[in-house]
């Protein structure tokens, strides 16, 4: 019977190999088994007492993905540590400085600017507040 002449064994085992292995490329690449992780909150979130977040530091929320700084003036400020460039979850504070695991963007925990490619979005901030004592994040707009 005429046609395509079939493939020998050896290119079938060698694609049979490559397949799990693409398959964990783009599992590395994504933020989790049911798809980007929300940028914000969907409802305030208390994040604890007030005094946990000290002044000029930044303190992670991991299981919230928001991360709270404190200036010097004792203003707080609030960002979704979401990733800009993916939708990965961040799990990472070094110092002030945020690092996205998946393609290791940079963002600054104070101010949500990015600091390191590939990102080039800035972090969503959040709104928040103290209520009696405690820090408070709310979704905002």
């Amino acid at each position: 019977m005429p046609g395509r002449p079939l493939p020998s064994r050896r290119t079938v085992l060698r694609s049979a190999a490559a397949t799990p292995v693409a398959g964990l490329g783009l599992a590395a690449c994504s933020p989790g088994d049911d798809g980007a992780a929300p940028a914000r909150p969907t409802a305030p979130v208390d994040l604890g007492a007030e005094g946990a977040v000290a002044g000029g530091e930044a303190k992670l929320y991991r299981d919230e993905n928001v991360v709270v700084s404190r200036g010097e003036d004792g203003a707080l400020k609030a960002f979704s540590t979401v990733c800009t460039h993916a939708g990965c979850p961040i799990k990472k504070l070094e110092g002030a400085k945020l690092v996205c695991p998946c393609h290791g963007s940079e963002f600054d925990a104070r101010s949500g600017e990015v600091l390191h490619a590939p990102a080039t979005v800035a972090l969503v901030e959040l709104p928040v507040e103290v209520k009696q004592g405690r820090i408070v994040v709310s979704p905002g707009t």
